[in-house]
């Protein structure tokens, strides 16, 4: 039996859809491996079926252990309640100005703490639409400094 690159195209696309019905995380990760070894035999459609096996092994392997070493890692440093260095030195963008002694907003890529856009101050003036730094995290607002 020839194993054609569609199979594996399909094996893929079905378990991603079933990540979507059992939201597990780790299926996704071999659907996305069945994807890879699909468009690796469409290249190479002679490869041994044992050798498509390890490969879809070994890259589904590889994508999970590199989501929960690398970017799971960094998800856990927007939870609430974890030390405010983990927020100083991010950038995000000014959405309202800032003076001394009066209240701004400030929006990151991603969220900081727990939430995108943080009420912040300042001890210059900063206009809004300028990046900005997290100096400190001072109760429920962060203190910024232009970048």
């Amino acid at each position: 039996m020839i194993f054609q690159w569609w199979y594996w195209l399909l094996a893929g696309l079905g378990l991603v859809l079933l990540e979507l019905a059992i939201p597990a995380f780790y299926i996704i990760w071999f659907g996305l491996g069945a994807i890879l070894v699909g468009l690796v035999v469409l290249i190479g459609p002679q490869l041994d079926l044992a050798v498509q096996i390890g490969l879809w092994v070994m890259a589904s392997v590889a994508m999970a252990l590199l989501w929960f070493r690398v970017f799971r890692r960094s998800q856990n440093k927007t939870l609430a309640g974890t030390s405010s260095g983990e927020a100083i030195g991010e950038v995000g963008l000014l959405v309202g100005s800032v003076a001394p002694f009066q209240r701004g907003r400030v929006r990151f890529q991603r969220p900081i703490l727990g939430s995108d856009e943080w009420t912040c101050l300042a001890d210059t003036e900063i206009a809004a639409g300028e990046r900005v730094k997290v100096l400190s995290v001072e109760g429920s607002l962060v203190k910024v400094g232009k970048v």
